[in-house]
């Protein structure tokens, strides 16, 4: 007796994720770039084609009496370039802004950090206390200027009035207004130092936020193994703390050298440039309004962007060899 064996069935390949039609695709396709459209215009407008007019400008012989008549396509030359560099106080007024920019850039991340580490452990009244510390940071430029420019005055500023009752000063100081000043027998930039301060016063809170938010990721396992360990405050920031914070710092660094290598107001509205304080910014803007020379003072726009581009690009290199490093 044989028997015989059922064919099976043949199998059927599992059916794949269904592929939407190539017209659906190209309808979904040709939405998402309507949608987009806005976007890039705006982008266009506001921010492509003022950059390529201003680059325009700075090749061309441009002034507020033809400016009219100036196109996007002219003679262009160098000669604006040529001006820029050999100027008088050109390079002086390029350190001013790199001491500035450091000077503002190290001041406002480090008492940020400060004031983060300050805060750190819960306390009453903590919520409040980082309201307060907010204030310099939101309160309008013009207002905090006035303010600084009323308290140091050297006739009626509450900072001289302190400093010749109590501290045994000789004389107002114009904290404003002088060059050079003695400080312990040591000349010192006096106007230059109160910029600087004010810069590192008024954005600390800017790099407090993003300390406080990096410092609050930290976990809490860590610092209480090190506690137990006996390790010292200091070995606990050094150890624990500051390795989790090299990054955000970083990055802090960057933003804040690109702001205050850009900042105009603040030291315009301080000083308005006087008295060894003169910023590239401030120069650009003295150079539009006092000779009314619109492509010297593009040319000197495009120079500070050409030394604030290959800061970044020094930073993107070293950030990746960083990031190499650390996956190797």
């Amino acid at each position: 007796m044989t028997t015989v064996a059922e064919a099976s069935p043949p199998q059927r390949p599992a059916p794949r994720g269904r592929r939407r039609p190539s017209g659906l695709r190209r309808q979904e396709s040709r939405i998402g770039r309507l949608l987009l459209s806005p976007t890039v215009l705006i982008v266009l407008a506001i921010v492509v084609l003022p950059i390529v007019w201003a680059i325009s400008l700075a090749f061309q012989r441009a002034r507020l009496l033809n400016i009219r008549r100036v196109g996007l396509v002219g003679n262009y030359t160098l000669d604006n370039f040529q001006r820029v560099v050999q100027a008088d106080g050109f390079w002086s007024t390029l350190w001013t802004t790199v001491v500035y920019t450091i000077g503002g850039t190290i001041g406002s991340i480090g008492l940020g950090l400060v004031a983060a580490l300050a805060l750190r452990r819960p306390f009453r009244g903590r919520a409040a206390v980082r309201a307060v510390m907010l204030l310099p940071y939101i309160t309008p430029v013009v207002a905090a200027t006035f303010v600084w420019t009323v308290a140091l005055d050297p006739q009626a500023g509450i900072v001289n009035a302190w400093g010749t009752r109590f501290l045994g000063w000789d004389e107002a100081i114009p904290f404003l207004s002088v060059e050079r000043g003695h400080l312990l027998g040591v000349p010192v930039p006096t106007a230059l130092l109160v910029v600087i301060a004010f810069e590192t016063w008024r954005y600390f809170p800017f790099a407090f936020l993003f300390l406080v938010a990096r410092m609050q990721a930290i976990p809490g396992d860590l610092d209480e193994a090190a506690r137990v360990d006996g390790a010292s405050v200091w070995q606990r920031f050094r150890h624990v703390v500051w390795p989790q914070l090299t990054a955000v710092i970083a990055l802090l660094g960057l933003l804040r050298f690109i702001f205050t290598f850009n900042k105009f107001d603040d030291v315009y509205l301080l000083t308005g440039g006087g008295a060894g304080t003169e910023v590239v910014s401030v120069r650009v803007y003295n150079f539009l309004t006092a000779s009314k020379d619109v492509g010297l003072a593009a040319a000197q726009a495009v120079v500070l962007a050409l030394v604030l581009v290959g800061l970044i690009v020094f930073y993107l290199r070293a950030a990746s060899r960083v990031e190499k490093a650390a996956r190797r």
